[in-house]
């Protein structure tokens, strides 16, 4: 399934770093995100764009995963010539990785 089915993301920016948090619609399928989105995953399905590392935070009291993204802006908003370069549109992208239903992760709700 794509992540988008069970949880939301928000994003922001500073310079040449984005910021990109996944939040669980309903906090029983925090368990799912924090099995299969892992840091070195956001980093594989971003290739293309993070040039730097990729960590991650884990807030289990809110069933969110936190992301930052090292060298991902092709220098900043005020420097890349991308279109656009706002971490905001990563977000977004995020929320199509795959990653298995609870059933197949063997995880119960």
């Amino acid at each position: 399934m794509l992540l988008r089915e069970i949880a939301h993301s928000r994003a922001g920016d500073k310079g040449n770093i984005s910021n990109i948090s996944v939040i669980a619609f309903d906090p029983k399928d925090y368990p799912l995100l924090e099995k299969y989105l892992t840091a070195e995953r956001v980093k594989a399905h971003f290739a293309h764009i993070v040039q730097g590392d990729v960590r991650r935070y884990t807030l289990p009291k809110i069933g969110a995963l936190n992301f930052v993204l090292h060298n991902a802006l092709t220098g900043g908003v005020t420097r890349s010539l991308a279109l656009d370069a706002h971490g905001k549109t990563l977000s977004s992208a995020m929320l199509s990785i795959e990653i298995p239903d609870t059933e197949a992760a063997g995880i119960q709700r």
